[in-house]
């Protein structure tokens, strides 16, 4: 009977557990990005309540005000400035004053007579068909955009909770933190070492996907668009905006924005701009990673560019952009879980008795 007991009450634990999961589903993003936030901002948290003289609400909210500020502020500006300048390129693009064939013949024409050829032999002279199709899907996009008009309040409304959600969280997160991480890490049952593992991979995964991935990838993005700003290159946001995300994968990186367009400014006689856009791209934007990122997160933590890269887009895949920290936690956990296995193993191999 102690068996059956043990096992419904294991059955029971389960049940009630995916119950909770499935209750909190509606705002997993918010809890998600309230738990990194608050797992991120802890040690400044810690000298808050000790400067405050541990008190601890006051330290908290402080803490939460400061994010705000620096966080949650800067990035709603961006996206209403985003969203305004995409309209607008749409709206140049929609009119024809912005007109892709045009820029793209103007490139062909500058190439030697060779590798105008060979463009032309796979088909990739002709853009106006492109740019057709393009106009249509931009189209189709503006109506279904039009469709979903009435949906707006809603969705504002929606996005007004789940950021109330996480701030609310985030105060109790930073407030009751060490107390929750005592509480979860009794609750698990995995041996001393295993759990110092587990808890100290996973803290380290979420700074360094934080700090060392997302930070830099702002910085090269802001850095990007300044340039492009400076050139005169059109919509400098958008491309910002761009190359940051971009840059978040390895291997990939912003240079696929900025490196075309210093070729296409170099065939078209600007040759100046494009060769200070390629040397500003390789020196400042290119570098930006190898300096910040150990100055971030230090150089033990990073995980093979592999890996990062197939995580982040199969985590982007599957849940949006929280896949930008969902991708990297999950292949480490995975890396970190099997490292444990394989040590366990190897040492019960050792010593039989």
């Amino acid at each position: 009977m102690r068996t059956l007991e043990d096992k419904t009450f294991l059955l029971l634990i389960i049940a009630i557990s995916l119950a909770f999961v499935w209750i909190l589903w509606p705002f997993y993003s918010a809890v998600l990005w309230g738990a990194v936030l608050a797992i991120v901002f802890a040690p400044l948290y810690r000298r808050l309540s000790r400067s405050m003289r541990q008190r601890r609400n006051l330290a908290a909210l402080a803490a939460v005000m400061i994010i705000v500020v620096i966080v949650i502020l800067p990035l709603t500006l961006i996206t209403a400035s985003l969203v305004q300048e995409a309209s607008g390129a749409y709206e140049k693009f929609k009119s024809g004053e912005l007109n892709l064939a045009h820029n793209f013949q103007q490139v062909v024409d500058a190439l030697p007579t060779w590798m105008a050829n060979l463009l032309d032999r796979f088909g990739l002279t002709n853009l106006a068909g492109v740019q057709e199709t393009l106009s249509a899907g931009l189209m189709k996009g503006s109506q279904f955009l039009a469709a979903q008009a009435l949906n707006i309040g809603q969705t504002t409304f929606e996005l007004i909770v789940k950021l109330f959600v996480m701030l609310y969280l985030l105060f109790f997160l930073l407030r009751d933190g060490d107390e929750l991480f005592r509480i979860i890490k009794d609750a698990i049952p995995l041996r001393a070492e295993q759990q110092r593992a587990v808890f100290s991979k996973f803290a380290t995964v979420i700074r360094a996907t934080v700090k060392g991935t997302i930070v830099v990838a702002v910085v090269q993005g802001a850095l990007g668009g300044l340039i492009f700003w400076f050139l005169g290159v059109r919509a400098p946001l958008l491309w910002a905006v761009l190359m940051a995300f971009l840059s978040l994968l390895p291997a990939v990186g912003a240079a696929l924005v900025w490196l075309p367009v210093a070729i296409y400014f170099i065939v078209t006689g600007a040759v100046w701009q494009g060769l200070v856009l390629m040397a500003y791209g390789v020196l400042v934007i290119g570098l930006v990673d190898n300096l910040l990122r150990p100055i971030l997160v230090g150089t033990d933590t990073k995980m093979p560019d592999y890996v990062v890269l197939i995580s982040t887009l199969g985590g982007i895949e599957i849940f949006g952009i929280n896949g930008i920290v969902l991708g990297p936690l999950t292949a480490a956990m995975f890396m970190v879980v099997w490292d444990i296995f394989t040590a366990s193993r190897q040492s019960a191999q050792n010593d039989p008795g």
